[in-house]
Order: structure tokens, then sequence, then C-alpha cells
């Protein structure tokens, strides 16, 4: 259960990353740039929460791995 979860929030957060033209982030404020040339606070809360989400996503497979392995 907790891996089906976590891959269906994590294709949803990559989905919202923004392309090369433009993407869903773009709905959520992601369009909106700093004048310093880096990338929007919201882009990088979205890779943050992205990597984050992949982590748990990666520790889920792992366990679940080590549980069959070992049962």
């Amino acid at each position: 259960m907790l891996l089906v979860l976590t891959s269906l929030i994590l294709i949803m957060l990559v989905l919202l990353h923004k392309g090369r033209g433009g993407g869903l982030s773009d709905m959520f404020g992601g369009g909106v740039s700093s004048s310093l040339g880096g990338s929007s606070v919201a882009e990088k809360n979205l890779d943050r929460f992205t990597v984050a989400m992949g982590v748990l996503w990666f520790a889920t497979v792992i366990g679940l791995g080590l549980l069959t392995a070992y049962s």
C-alpha cells in the first residue's frame, strides 16, 4: 500500500516539474521566476519534495525486497 501511494505521489510531482516549454507547475506559481536568474522558490521546493519522495519510494522498495527475502 505504501509503495502504491508513494509511486502515485512521485508521478504527480514529476509531472508538475517545468519542462522545456513550461509545465503544470506554471499553474501553481512555478512560472514566477526571481530576477536573479535562478529557479523560483516554488520550483526549488518542488525539487526538494520530489527528491524526498524519491528517497522514500526507494527505501520502500528496498524494505519490501528485504521483507520478501527473509520471510
